[in-house]
């Protein structure tokens, strides 16, 4: 045993140097590729890519209808019946209700009855200018031949003969002229009692009361049998038969901002947000006011929204997203990518070469969104540009760039 113990002692430090050589040998080569790893630092960069920016202006408003009146009865009468209710869509003159007017087809005999009067009182003037003109031509005829006789053969004729003829003349001369006056003062009265007559003709045609445009019908005021007061004067307190919209085109008003007011032109196009119903519709700026309201400083744009289908409500709230600017074909970064001057229009990135170092390009700025911005020059479409991490880096410096892929934006 003790010669045993004597062989084995000299090989134990052999074989504790044998175990500790690969370990110090591995160490220093792991150590040594960490820090080579550690030195070259990873960057989120972006792409500077061409795409179109626009600067747009969001504006809440409530539809209303493109036109709505309360349809009131011309002459006063009780409803004899009325053909549509609420949510009916009506087409321009269609029938909504008639009215029941008895004292109106009196009126109507009476004023034919004075047509017929007057229409026999000019056959009777007609007449009368026959007679006097007969008796015109008998007195004249007697004075010239009175005449020519006392020309042929003077003092035959005693002068006051002479002079009664002449008077008969005269006399029926004038009743000629009366009865022409008389003939068209009856010519004048027939017009009169004809224009009477349409009128009362006409009243009973508003007996029927039409839809004056194509729309919906939103409210029912009268119902078979209510008295309706005609609505001739904007002081009568007179019932509507019912309330008409007109819902296949809608209007928004808009209260556009001074500073946006020179970008709004006629025609121009918009997009309009309906948060309920979670859909976008098209529409145009139709009309302005041309006025900014001292109060507010703003001016009222109207925006005209297509509804054929009858989904958007009048009341309903919309976004409309008015574009300011626009710029197509660009080249844009985001914000976050560029260290904007003091004046705005001027700025700073740190671009990647090819060889993966830092590069720093003073830019110059454009148009200016939420989430990017223009470049007008100093970069290029494609390169490659830091998009946060800068502080820590120097130009000149190497980094190991990861593409980030921002949230597709709007643009606006």
């Amino acid at each position: 045993m003790l010669k045993f113990l004597i062989r084995t002692l000299p090989l134990l430090p052999l074989a504790a140097l044998t175990l500790i050589a690969p370990s110090c040998s591995r160490n220093p080569s792991v150590e040594a590729g960490g820090v080579a790893t550690s030195e070259v630092p990873t960057v989120a960069v972006v792409r500077a890519a061409a795409e179109s920016l626009s600067r747009d202006l969001v504006i809440t408003a409530e539809f209303r209808p493109f036109q709505e009146v309360d349809v009131m009865a011309k002459v006063s009468g009780y409803v004899k019946q009325i053909n549509v209710d609420v949510g009916d869509r009506v087409v321009q003159n269609q029938l909504l209700a008639t009215l029941e007017i008895p004292e109106m087809a009196d009126d109507l005999s009476r004023a034919k009855a004075a047509l017929d009067r007057s229409h026999a009182e000019v056959e009777r003037a007609k007449g009368e200018l026959q007679r006097v003109e007969s008796g015109h031509e008998i007195a004249h005829l007697s004075f010239q031949r009175l005449s020519a006789v006392v020309q042929k053969k003077p003092g035959l004729i005693a002068q006051q003969e002479i002079d009664d003829a002449r008077s008969k003349d005269l006399v029926s001369e004038a009743q000629v002229s009366a009865a022409k006056s008389a003939l068209a003062a009856a010519n004048e009265q027939v017009g009169v009692n004809a224009a009477e007559r349409q009128k009362v003709q006409t009243l009973i045609e508003y007996e029927r009361v039409t839809a004056p445009f194509t729309g919906v019908i939103t409210k029912r005021y009268a119902d078979t049998g209510s008295m309706i007061q005609a609505g001739t004067t904007s002081q009568t307190q007179a019932m509507p038969v019912v309330r008409l919209s007109e819902n296949n085109l809608l209007r928004l008003i808009l209260p556009v901002p001074e500073s946006a007011v020179p970008t709004v032109h006629i025609g121009q196009q918009v997009e309009v947000q309906v948060p309920t119903l979670q859909r976008t519709f098209p529409g145009k700026v139709a009309r302005f006011a041309s006025k900014l309201s001292v109060s507010t400083r703003t001016m009222d744009t109207e925006v005209d929204v297509p509804n054929p289908n009858l989904l958007l409500i009048p009341g309903m709230y919309a976004e409309v997203h008015l574009t300011l600017d626009r710029r197509d074909s660009v080249i844009t970064l985001p914000l976050l990518a560029v260290d904007s001057e003091a004046d705005s229009a001027t700025g700073r990135v740190m671009v990647i070469t090819p060889n993966r170092r830092v590069e720093i390009r003073k830019v110059s700025l454009g148009l200016e969104t939420a989430t990017r911005v223009e470049v007008r020059s100093g970069l290029n479409e494609g390169d490659l540009v830091v998009l946060t991490g800068r502080s820590g880096l120097e130009p000149g410096s190497e980094v190991h760039p990861k593409i980030t892929v921002l949230a597709a934006s709007s643009g606006s």
